[in-house]
């Protein structure tokens, strides 16, 4: 256990995972409780919720589980009120929640765009309406919202809801980092690469190497300058820098953790 985030609270959204093992937003619950925070997870899903919680709990870390749909106005006030009513404060939004659906601006349709974009960019700037009043009555908080590689470089397969909603983020950043640097609050946003996690096997498998996953890393390995995809930790110790007091002059950033990919122009075959 460190003290990088002692005593803080946090939300982390998309604190479960879609599957097994470890996705972005689990890793980063974890870490900012290892570090000394109280977590509260909130997850569409309350049983990956709950499965985060227990690992926390059993490493003597502090956190509850709560389910909600945070691309719903209402449910995210009800989560940030709990949160209050729970913990006293809230320091740290950690804006994590998201989806893809492959497609370009032809084959994608209007429901698939409503959705990526309802789920990965109008659940952020809910989840900010909601903690922000908090945190300006406290005259301090950090908001870490992530985005993606894709915001600022198209993939190998189309995704053009997805990379717009990621787009959004980093404007969606931007614009609360200025607003609210002259009353204590600060937000920035990452921008994962190529990420090991249960949600590419959801979305991606099919569409990378016909349901074959081990070639699927194979093929995600040989992208990356390193050799190697990031690892969920890799996105929650950049988060934890975020969060902390160390990060107090730091605002309104995009930072990149993707191994140095957006400075290439490698792709694979399909």
């Amino acid at each position: 256990m460190g003290d990088r985030v002692r005593g803080k609270v946090i939300i982390v959204t998309g604190a479960g995972s879609i599957g097994p093992g470890m996705g972005n937003g689990k890793a980063s619950a974890i870490v900012y409780a290892r570090e000394g925070a109280k977590v509260m997870l909130v997850d569409l899903n309350q049983k990956a919720a709950d499965e985060t919680k227990g690992i926390i709990e059993k490493e003597g870390g502090t956190a509850i589980a709560y389910a909600a749909d945070v691309s719903k106005a209402a449910e995210c006030q009800k989560l940030a009120d709990t949160c209050v009513q729970k913990f006293g404060r809230i320091d740290v939004l950690h804006n994590n929640v998201g989806i893809i659906e492959y497609g370009g601006a032809l084959d994608t349709s209007e429901q698939s765009w409503d959705k990526q974009i309802t789920v990965n960019l109008k659940s952020q700037f809910l989840m900010c309406k909601a903690v922000i009043p908090y945190m300006l009555k406290q005259g301090k908080g950090a908001i870490v919202n992530i985005s993606s590689l894709s915001a600022i470089r198209t993939q190998p397969f189309p995704a053009i809801a997805y990379s717009t909603s990621k787009a959004g983020v980093i404007a969606l950043t931007h614009e609360i980092a200025i607003e609210f640097a002259g009353k204590g609050l600060r937000c920035n946003c990452i921008l994962p690469g190529l990420m090991k996690t249960p949600m590419v096997v959801h979305y991606q498998v099919q569409t990378y190497a016909g349901g074959d996953v081990e070639e699927m890393w194979r093929r995600r390995d040989a992208m990356s300058p390193t050799g190697k995809q990031g690892e969920p930790w890799d996105v929650a110790y950049a988060a934890l820098f975020l969060a902390s007091d160390e990060a107090k002059y730091v605002n309104g950033v995009e930072l990149l953790v993707d191994g140095g990919l957006c400075h290439t122009v490698r792709t694979f075959n399909k």
